[in-house]
């Protein structure tokens, strides 16, 4: 085991790092960023392994319950289609909570905590931050290693122009590490990666407050895992020689997507949030916004509507937001503007797919089947009605779509105008001759 800025870095983790910072501050602080908000008054969410004995005095094990659920431990299984000669490390990453307090100096040169203190011509308010952690482990390729962590805690302080300072302080972490490869029974080389990150914090009592488990707790765990001479296996889209094998991979509390470049097998995340395989954060996105479930433009316009004392509420909350409010402020027009909605490609004037034997493009009539799992609940109400090809798009992940007017909608010339159309994918159609 090896902190993370000793190790060697895997080609492949800096495509997926992106992604796995935005699910470790995934809910930090949300919109409109102030302390007062209800919204930020209960944090910490995703991924939380609290100490074993709160853990189970609040009856937080529940392996079936999925990533938000508070648990003392998580559990990933992903399949290796292995190599002679192959390594895989394991990157486990998280969150350590850092409490900050506001202290006022006194006349006789001691300090007491304060809720708020003005100094250094801004006001700073007591608040939770967190310190990120990463560890590197190399997993045997055969067999099982244990690797326990005593990550330390810390304390500083920083002094207000003579008004006080402010003390961040954090409390040690306990945690283990249990990494093991074993063969699968399938009709190629196979082999499954299980990886166990639990709590053995045992300083915390169970009557203990949830502020107080946080303390030592780990935040927003989550790992990735790369292989050098091998190759995972989709969970999600398995080869059908492995979906027996995919089939019997227990995840609990966290679940392993196929991560880093497009096409690329040799990099797992395995996050509390469900995702799918190879996610990616939008290149036009200019910085975390901490709700990768939101819309970067609608977050940017609302922070930009927050009236002066708004801001140096959140400015006093913590640095993070004082960021955003920085970036969105000096936002130029143009990257706002890109915020708005970006096609990545459109396919060449003419272009074409074919869907069960019968090429479409621009015109081309085709009646709608939308997927009855995994798709917009929206689309679902358009089953079975008849549609026409405005062009064929091209994703970010080189996927092409059928972009298209629903007959019979009232408002199709006004989406025509201003681009505003339907996306299918092509196993969502069947196309239609030119009598239908």
């Amino acid at each position: 085991m090896e902190p993370v800025a000793g190790a060697a870095r895997h080609a492949g983790v800096d495509a997926a790092l992106a992604v796995a910072d935005a699910i470790m501050y995934e809910g930090y602080l949300l919109y409109p960023y102030r302390r007062s908000a209800g919204k930020n008054r209960v944090r910490w969410q995703f991924g939380v392994l609290a100490p074993p004995a709160w853990a189970r005095a609040h009856g937080l094990v529940d392996e079936l319950v999925a990533g938000s659920a508070e648990s003392w431990w998580q559990q990933t299984e992903c399949l290796v289609e292995p190599a002679d000669g192959m390594s895989v490390r394991v990157r486990v990453r998280f969150l350590q909570l850092q409490r900050r307090t506001v202290q006022r100096r006194l006349p006789d040169g001691g300090y007491e905590p304060v809720d708020e203190l003005s100094a250094d011509g801004r006001t700073e308010f007591s608040f939770d931050e967190a310190v990120p952690e990463e560890y590197d482990i190399d997993v045997p390729a055969d067999g099982e290693c244990v690797t326990p962590l005593a990550v330390p805690g810390g304390w500083a302080a920083h002094s207000l122009d003579g008004a006080g300072r402010i003390v961040r302080e954090r409390w040690p972490v306990q945690l283990r590490v249990t990494a093991s490869m074993s063969r699968c029974a399938a009709p190629f080389r196979l082999a499954r990666l299980r990886l166990r990150i639990e709590n053995t914090d045992v300083s915390t009592p169970p009557d203990a407050s949830r502020e107080d488990a946080l303390r030592r707790s780990l935040i927003a765990t989550h790992s990735l895992i790369t292989v050098d001479g091998g190759r995972f296996v989709s969970l999600l889209d398995p080869p059908a020689w492995a979906a027996a094998a995919v089939g019997s991979c227990r995840n609990v509390h966290t679940f392993p997507v196929l991560a880093g470049e497009p096409a690329t097998e040799d990099v797992v995340l395995s996050s509390p949030i469900i995702l799918y395989d190879h996610p990616r954060v939008a290149p036009e996105s200019p910085g975390d916004l901490h709700d990768a479930t939101e819309i970067d433009e609608i977050l940017s316009l609302r922070t930009l509507t927050l009236t002066d004392a708004e801001k140096r509420e959140a400015r006093a909350t913590d640095p993070r937001a004082a960021a955003i409010l920085d970036r969105v402020e000096t936002m130029p027009p143009a990257v706002l503007a890109g915020l708005h909605g970006t096609i990545r490609e459109r396919g060449p004037e003419g272009e074409t797919v074919v869907v069960a034997g019968t090429r479409l493009g621009a015109g081309s009539r085709l009646r709608l089947r939308p997927r009855k799992r995994g798709t917009d609940a929206h689309d679902l109400f358009l089953d079975g009605r008849t549609a026409r090809v405005e062009e064929v798009l091209v994703d970010v992940d080189g996927s092409r779509f059928l972009a298209v007017t629903v007959d019979d909608d009232p408002g199709a010339e006004l989406h025509q105008w201003y681009g505003r159309l339907r996306h299918f994918r092509p196993d969502e159609v069947e196309p239609l001759d030119a009598s239908q």
